[in-house]
């Protein structure tokens, strides 16, 4: 596994204009750049989205759609480890909501949320087509399967 620490970069206007710069000359350049954006910034910051919508000649609203539509985009950077957890047929009937909420309880955290210490964000997704070893989930990265809720939260706070 990872080392479970990703260092981002702070907010900066000019390094996000960098960053449209860079990746506004490719066809579809919105989703690119807001990849850029979360691979520099750990999110796309509220701040980004005018300068989206100014650089795709767009209205602000439509920028946000595009961010809000896909689910992966955050507004606030993760904790230092990110725990995606498959909330699929699959992984459900396999255990894995229960496993999902043992992850939950031993976090004291909601879907979506982090700790309070910034160590550990959790996100549902739906479907990591791992589910020859359901229930699966993603730890920084790395594919977990036949998991329980131990596991899950071991792996979690390893």
């Amino acid at each position: 596994m990872g080392s479970g620490v990703t260092v981002f970069e702070p907010w900066r206007p000019d390094r996000a204009e960098e960053i449209i710069a860079a990746h506004l000359p490719m066809d579809g350049a919105a989703l690119p750049i807001l990849h850029a954006f979360q691979e520099t910034f750990g999110c796309v910051p509220k701040d980004a989205v005018p300068l989206l919508a100014r650089a795709l000649n767009i209205s602000r609203a439509e920028a946000f759609g595009v961010v809000s539509f896909y689910h992966d985009f955050r507004s606030v950077p993760p904790g230092r480890r990110v725990v995606k957890v498959c909330r699929a047929e699959s992984c459900q009937a396999m255990g894995g909501e229960a496993a999902g909420r043992h992850l939950l309880a031993a976090l004291g955290i909601g879907w979506g949320e982090t700790t309070p210490d910034g160590a550990v964000t959790v996100e549902a997704v739906y479907c990591l087509g791992l589910c020859a070893v359901s229930p699966a989930a993603l730890v920084d990265g790395e594919p977990l399967g036949r998991l329980d809720g131990m596991t899950l939260a071991e792996a979690a706070q390893a």
